[in-house]
């Protein structure tokens, strides 16, 4: 078998001899192995320059996206001056590098996929179609050639036989032409796909020399000096990175050796601050979802100036609950829960129960209310004023029930102690005088929660031929006739807040200073019983009846009551300053006079309570004078019975109740 030649001869294109044939399908193979390679050869040329041409737009975007850092405005972009600089810088350095992808890819389309596209266009598709070609001229030479080789030998026909001959030598030239065509293309790929192997990657790589020489220039030229600070900064921020993480793990490990009971509530041991003018941490708010269903929420609340705010999570910032300021606040049980306490507003229509988590976080909310509630905050020194004053009330409260054993003590601290200071009707400041509290209460004064009788005082008002007082006005008939000539009976439901010694007995602002630290005691050391009773107010006495057994707890002759107010912002709180009446009948020549504050909580408005008391002194000072008495008795309605008629009884049902001891000051 002879041997392959490397290129096809043409002088055997006419011949086309088996061999020749065989020879021409090595060729062929060949040229279809070259167009599957090309086409693949191709794809990923083609995919290079996708990438670099996406390169160029991506670092277009990143130098973009460098600039707008500054637009950002971060929250916690405080000291990032120096890293906007430095975007910036490389911002810059970016854009320069986007026009080198750029220029690159511009080349790689030019110098490396034109080329072989080109190749593959036109050399690949002119084999493919001189093969097709080359086939139809064959097909043909055959056909003719079969016509020729049946013609007839005993019947000769010269004119078929002449034609015959004419078309085999047509298709036998159309097909020598064609094979030489073909023969020549298919040479020629043998060179043509050398080049078209090596032209594209040609271009490819010193497209991509020149662009590292201009990134080389570029970096030399004008990046060295600032890489190397930047460098240099970003080991800095390493370091302090560093240094700050071991710090946050040393306070890690320290926080986290403490004791179990940090984690646990209501076991913090450390003392309860009274003096707090801010305080904040999580409380559950009560919440109405249905006429008689509740609903508890954990929410975070704060105070802020004189108010108490509240921040829910997710919440940018906390938005105003309530207003502190003369607000009052006390301790309640709701619900089975513990550490219950109720904010109240001075209106009273607004109010809000709350749960903290520990009794101690407790007691401090219920203190740190209380002082706000004072306006403490608004003083020069607002710490030092809420620790005189929480201190004051510490000391005021000592556990005295009875009455009769405070009066047995000392009623006025400031007798035992020499230049103590004392007022009385002829020393006494003027109303417009601005008092201290210390002017009006002497530090220390010790604050009665409860009145409670002696045994035997008690035994005396039930004995045989005792009598009880009516809270209706209605008297039996051994009566005396103090109760008869009374002009003036009203009976007002009350609950008794507490009461203490004081130095002043005509000045009003006692009476606010007294209703300030009586409700600032029972804050702090969580007394909310109190029990209900009956205030009557007649033309000659003021009496404090309980209303189970109707005995006689007070009894003032309006002689000695020398001052009564309501509260200036909470009107169901009245107080009153009476005299000791031993000193007030000339008992105790030469002895300062004592004076006692009492603060009750009424059911109705305290100025009802102190215009009835300001009208029996008015009866008591027009007795005098028959006329006027009479004109004061026609200005005034009266009753059937001729009294004067002010108000209906507010005692309600009460007297029949069995839960007087149960109740809860709201003040």
């Amino acid at each position: 078998m002879p041997a392959v030649h490397h290129k096809l001869l043409l002088e055997d294109a006419l011949q086309d001899s088996p061999q020749t044939r065989s020879l021409l399908s090595v060729f062929e193979e060949d040229a279809g192995t070259l167009t599957d390679y090309t086409n693949q050869l191709l794809q990923s040329m083609q995919r290079v320059f996708g990438a670099q041409s996406e390169m160029g737009l991506a670092t277009q975007q990143l130098s973009q996206q460098l600039l707008d850092y500054e637009k950002k405005n971060f929250a916690m972009g405080k000291g990032d001056e120096e890293v906007i600089t430095t975007l910036q810088k490389f911002a810059r350095t970016v854009e320069e590098l986007n026009a080198l992808h750029t220029d690159l890819a511009n080349q790689m389309a030019d110098s490396m996929v034109f080329p072989l596209i080109q190749f593959r266009e036109k050399d690949l598709t002119e084999i493919s179609t001189l093969r097709e070609i080359f086939g139809i001229a064959t097909d043909e030479h055959e056909a003719s050639m079969v016509k020729y080789s049946r013609l007839p030998k005993k019947k000769e026909n010269e004119k078929v036989k002449v034609d015959l001959v004419k078309e085999v030598a047509y298709t036998r030239r159309k097909q020598h032409q064609a094979s030489m065509q073909y023969y020549c293309a298919l040479n020629a790929l043998q060179y043509r796909k050398r080049v078209a192997m090596l032209e594209p990657m040609l271009g490819y790589t010193q497209a991509q020399v020149k662009f590292y020489k201009k990134g080389m220039e570029l970096v030399t030229k004008k990046m060295d000096t600032f890489l190397s600070s930047v460098s240099n900064m970003t080991h800095n921020i390493q370091a302090q990175l560093d240094s700050e993480a071991e710090a946050m793990r040393m306070s890690q490990r320290e926080l986290l050796s403490v004791e179990d009971t940090v984690y646990m509530p209501d076991k913090d041991d450390d003392p309860v601050s009274r003096s707090l003018i801010q305080k904040s941490g999580y409380l559950n708010i009560r919440n109405k979802t249905g006429l008689v269903t509740t609903a508890w929420d954990r929410l975070y609340f704060f105070t802020q100036g004189g108010n108490l705010m509240c921040q829910p999570r997710g919440a940018v910032a906390g938005g105003m609950v309530l207003d502190l300021d003369n607000s009052s606040v006390m301790a309640v049980e709701c619900e089975d829960r513990r550490y219950c306490f109720q904010i109240t507003s001075p209106t009273g229509k607004t109010s809000m129960i709350l749960q903290a988590e520990s009794k101690k976080e407790y007691e401090e909310w219920i203190c740190t209310v209380n002082n706000i509630s004072r306006q403490i905050y608004l003083t020069e020194n607002p710490e030092a004023v809420a620790i005189r004053l929480n201190q004051t009330a510490l000391q005021a409260v000592t556990p005295i029930t009875s009455f009769e054993k405070r009066q047995e003590g000392s009623p006025n601290p400031d007798r035992a102690k020499p230049g103590g200071v004392h007022c009385s009707a002829r020393d006494a400041p003027g109303p417009g005088a601005s008092l201290e509290p210390e002017d009006l209460i002497a530090p220390g004064t010790p604050i009665q929660f409860d009145i409670v009788l002696p045994a035997s005082e008690f035994q005396d008002q039930n004995r045989t031929g005792g009598r009880r007082t009516n809270p209706f006005g209605e008297t039996d008939d051994d009566s005396s006739s103090e109760s008869d000539d009374s002009l003036l009976q009203q009976v007002f439901a009350v609950r008794f807040l507490g009461s203490m010694a004081v130095r002043c007995g005509d000045n009003q602002e006692v009476i606010y200073e007294v209703m300030r630290q009586v409700l600032a005691a029972r804050a702090i050391h969580n007394i909310f019983r109190t029990t209900e009773s009956h205030l009557m107010v007649t033309s000659s006495c003021l009496k404090l009846i309980d209303p189970q057994t109707q005995v006689t707890r007070i009894h003032f002759q309006l002689g000695e009551v020398l001052q009564f107010a309501a509260h200036q912002e909470n009107g169901r709180l009245m107080g009153l300053v009476v005299e000791d009446p031993d000193w007030s009948q000339g008992d105790q020549e030469g002895v300062p006079p004592s004076y006692s504050a009492f603060v009750f909580e009424s059911n109705t408005e305290g100025e009802k309570i102190c215009f009835t008391i300001n009208l029996a002194k008015e009866i008591v000072e027009a007795k005098k004078d028959p006329e006027a008495l009479a004109e004061l008795m026609k200005s005034m309605p009266l009753t059937n019975d001729g009294k004067f008629l002010l108000l209906e009884a507010e005692t309600g049902d009460t007297t029949n109740g069995e839960g007087q001891e149960d109740l809860e000051s709201e003040a």
